[in-house]
């Protein structure tokens, strides 16, 4: 058995605050989205006049029917989105899952997802604070 460094950076832990809370706030970023998609992933995204970022999740049955391999897509945005919520300040977003994302690795996936971030990142004004 290997040891695994378990311990994260408090700063980089997906709280409650981190997380779109409800339909409201998911119907606003639906409404007046950005897009950024690729055969992976389509990210949704717009200002939340905040400075902080939030993430939701649509991972669709339709795009992937195996509840594991939704799940396993579900750690690994959680996974980027934290690793990247640094750069990301007052903005929503809510990624959807495309059909090729189920069977692609690990690799392919963090890749096109930081990918998105840089693109979310560079295309919403940055707010002061």
């Amino acid at each position: 058995m290997t040891e695994a460094n378990t311990e994260t950076p408090s700063s980089h832990r997906f709280r409650h605050p981190s997380r779109i809370p409800d339909k409201a706030s998911f119907g606003r970023v639906f409404k007046q989205a950005n897009r950024s998609r690729d055969k992976m992933f389509t990210i949704l995204y717009r200002d939340n006049r905040s400075n902080k970022a939030r993430l939701g999740l649509a991972v669709s049955k339709k795009n992937c029917r195996k509840a594991t391999g939704r799940n396993r897509l579900k750690r690994i945005i959680r996974e980027s989105f934290r690793d990247e919520q640094g750069h990301l300040s007052g903005i929503d977003i809510v990624v959807l899952n495309q059909p090729a994302a189920t069977n692609a690795n690990n690799k392919a996936l963090f890749l096109s997802l930081k990918k998105h971030w840089q693109h979310c990142s560079d295309q919403t004004p940055k707010t002061a604070g």
